[in-house]
């Protein structure tokens, strides 16, 4: 049975059973990719498809509408880091909060001002609105429950959750001192918080995103930041990776797309890509006995 990598990845223990392939074939059933984009050409070239694999949360580089047209399965991983991502924006905030980073670019440049990231604050006690509460964003607010933060939530599908006040969009980013967000891009989150939402939020409050970058309007949070609207901004993500010129601007943290990593959840991500793929294929999928590559 025929499986082809779109792009290097997986681990050949990780395929035992397979033949795996390199190039498009006529008797091809699986094909895997992490950041490659899958789209209607691979479909037309792989006539046998039966199901496409990505060891991610997201799969906005897979052509979701054209598997579907083809009776082609899609599977992700969307509970492979959910600990992970949750543990970076909660970091995020707090850095944010406390100014640790901007105090120690100060120290570096000979300052020794704890006045100098500007006002800090504690999480205790800080209204935070999460925007997308499943399960990162549901891991995000036991977190900051537990810290004493007041947790507010916008979902577009509200499961009622004790601790955690659900509101509407607007009104959440207008009211919060801090918000993270949590929601894949689809074509009604890509640009979800752009220049009008931002100049809408509480004046010094604090943006995280750990999601998908083209979820936020950089250049207008670059803006907000150099004109003091927002007190801080922290970003994991970016609409172009690596970006051409790192974004630069007080109080802003940019991590390069690291909030899913630890050694552990990579393993995790293959070893769950590669089993749900099994699943699909069903009583055909090969079982173990060793990678064919080819």
């Amino acid at each position: 049975m025929k499986l082809l990598l779109v792009d290097e990845r997986f681990p050949a223990g990780a395929l035992d059973g397979f033949v795996v392939v390199r190039s498009p074939a006529d008797d091809v059933v699986a094909a895997l990719t992490v950041k490659e984009p899958v789209g209607e050409e691979l479909f037309a070239a792989l006539p046998a498809l039966r199901v496409v694999g990505t060891p991610t949360v997201g799969f906005d580089h897979i052509d979701v509408e054209a598997a579907e047209s083809r009776g082609v399965a899609v599977v992700s991983v969307p509970d492979y880091c959910t600990e992970e991502v949750a543990d970076h924006a909660v970091g995020m905030l707090f850095a944010l909060a406390r100014g640790l980073v901007e105090l120690d670019r100060q120290v570096g440049r000979g300052g020794w001002d704890p006045h100098g990231a500007g006002p800090l604050r504690t999480i205790a006690g800080l209204r935070v609105g999460i925007v997308g509460l499943g399960r990162i964003g549901g891991a995000v607010a036991t977190r900051l429950l537990a810290l004493g933060a007041e947790v507010w939530a916008h979902d577009v599908l509200p499961v009622l959750r004790e601790g955690v006040r659900f509101a509407e969009l607007d009104e959440l980013l207008g009211e919060c001192d801090a918000v993270t967000l949590h929601v894949p891009l689809t074509r009604e989150t890509r640009g979800l918080v752009g220049r009008r939402r931002i100049e809408s939020m509480r004046a010094g409050a604090l943006l995280v995103n750990t999601s998908r970058g083209a979820v936020v309007d950089v250049g207008a949070v670059l803006q907000a930041l150099r004109a003091g609207k927002l007190g801080g901004a922290a970003l994991d993500v970016l609409p172009n990776e690596p970006p051409p010129a790192p974004p630069l601007a007080r109080n802003l943290i940019v991590t390069p797309h690291a909030a899913y990593y630890s050694r552990e959840s990579e393993q995790r991500a293959v070893d769950l890509c590669v089993a749900r793929v099994r699943d699909v294929l069903g009583d055909s999928a090969p079982g173990p006995g060793g990678a064919d590559v080819r």
